[in-house]
């Protein structure tokens, strides 16, 4: 059948395509039917006691594709909880409160959230979770197996689950605003909602705590036309910078397509890479900690700086490294009990006074704080102050090398064979080389990273040194390093 082709859409963390080529509503029908049976499988829970939330976010498609996603929940028996248009951290939020219903309260066992995040306006997927965590690609790889069985046996189901509908925004708003009372009174914050679902919430949040906000493209519009909505790639940040500047703001705040990564701005205009917007949250949280006798772990991901590990491990806190990709952080973060973790991509995740998932709503909020914390003490503070420790290193943006993807892993087992007989001259002495996802070869001065991408045909690289002259030198020999390696597998 036409559908078993959409399967290449299961991902490591999400189910993620093309509308119409990869995500079709037949696909999602029976993926919503796979999930119901997913649900019962983990929690144990009859089909009458089963509530699963849904929401989705502004893409064209969006609204054609829940609609079968709850109808195939309701044939496999679930009951949902229809959310509506709104980010993805608040169909995460909908696990951990009670949902009021006629003279009882609902508590929901999982939660869909039908988006493609931060990419083009012609993709679309699914994110999901289960009692409370995101699924992990054991978890996904299940879901597509049951997705495959529900399509062979071809059962016909009548309407058995209950839906109803539940006003999360409001929910978040108000219990938000109210944790977070008048901290932003005299803060001046410029949002950039892209177009995304951002737009229905983060600037009346704002308001709410008392910032003066300057809205940006909170229009929800799926086609995305004033840019694409992605805070890490800088050049969708033009006019967010510009706006910073032109009022004088304290700083600015981005999202992504479904709010669960920020790009803040500082107050002279300048992006801050996700290591540095780290760095400033643990700054504020692991010294307070370690003050009550705690050693807090915070987790991020290899192609972080080294600056933020080792400033971490200095506050007394645990700096944890791991493979990039959010579905690992968090895993990482269970594993570590860990209060806090990012990476550069703008997830940020909060277990210090949250509940550790990924908001750049909430996010928001606490660069809120932080500054407004120092402006008390200092009112000519600027973002920028926090950062003194990365003034002291020189970093590359990040490269991205093209490499076929059934060449990668040839490609990197060669490269490594290349730097542990010393064939490749880095111009300084190789302290430790670490493997957790791909290579990370530290010096005295800094490192050299290559890693590949879980998503494109590229390697991802990045260098850092105490000059620009070592980190430059690190990126030539790698890259030449790296292009031996591709062109001696093109010819195997």
């Amino acid at each position: 059948m036409a559908i078993i082709n959409k399967l290449s859409a299961f991902g490591k963390n999400d189910i993620r395509g093309i509308y119409s080529e990869d995500i079709t509503e037949e696909l999602f029908y029976y993926v919503g039917r796979a999930f119901a049976r997913y649900v019962r499988e983990r929690t144990g829970l009859e089909r009458n006691e089963l509530w699963i939330s849904i929401a989705r976010d502004t893409r064209l498609h969006s609204p054609s594709l829940m609609s079968v996603v709850i109808k195939g929940l309701q044939h496999a028996g679930a009951n949902v909880v229809v959310l509506g248009m709104t980010p993805t951290p608040l169909a995460y939020y909908s696990e951990f409160i009670k949902i009021p219903y006629k003279d009882e309260e609902i508590k929901v066992n999982a939660s869909m959230m039908v988006t493609a995040s931060h990419n083009p306006s012609e993709y679309n997927g699914l994110k999901m979770t289960c009692q409370r965590a995101s699924l992990t690609e054991a978890d996904i790889q299940r879901v597509k197996e049951i997705t495959v069985e529900e399509l062979n046996a071809q059962t016909q189901f009548g309407n058995h689950g209950m839906k109803i509908e539940f006003d999360i925004v409001k929910h978040y708003l108000e219990n938000t605003a109210k944790y977070f009372e008048q901290t932003g009174t005299g803060i001046k914050v410029v949002v950039d909602s892209a177009n995304a679902t951002a737009g229905i919430i983060a600037p009346q949040l704002y308001r709410e705590l008392g910032c003066e906000v300057v809205e940006l493209f909170s229009e929800p519009d799926g086609n995305f036309p004033n840019h694409h909505p992605n805070p890490s790639d800088e050049k969708t940040l033009d006019a967010i910078k510009k706006k910073v500047k032109e009022e004088k703001a304290d700083v600015g705040i981005a999202f992504d397509g479904d709010s669960d990564r920020i790009g803040v701005i500082d107050n002279e205009g300048n992006y801050l890479t996700g290591d540095r917007l780290l760095y400033i949250y643990a700054s504020d949280i692991v010294p307070e900690l370690v003050k009550r006798g705690e050693k807090p772990a915070v987790v991020s991901e290899v192609k972080c700086s080294q600056v933020l590990f080792d400033s971490i491990d200095e506050m007394g806190g645990n700096a944890v490294m791991c493979k990039t990709g959010h579905g690992y952080i968090k895993s990482k973060m269970k594993e570590t009990n860990a209060i806090l973790a990012g990476e550069m991509s703008g997830h940020m995740f909060f277990k210090d006074r949250y509940y550790g998932f990924d908001d750049a709503i909430y996010a928001g909020c606490r660069i809120i704080e932080i500054i407004a914390k120092n402006k008390a003490q200092n009112k000519d503070f600027r973002l920028s102050d926090l950062l003194e420790p990365f003034k002291k290193v020189y970093t590359t943006s990040e490269v991205r090398y093209k490499c076929p993807n059934d060449l990668k892993d040839a490609v990197l087992y060669e490269l490594n064979e290349k730097i542990n007989k010393n064939e490749i001259d880095f111009g300084k002495k190789i302290k430790d080389i670490i493997t957790i996802d791909g290579l990370r070869i530290v010096f005295d001065n800094g490192f050299a990273l290559i890693r590949k991408s879980n998503t494109e045909p590229v390697f991802t690289l990045r260098f850092e040194a105490d000059t620009k002259e070592s980190a430059e030198g690190f990126k030539d020999a790698m890259i030449s390093a790296l292009d031996e390696c591709i062109k001696d597998n093109e010819q195997d």
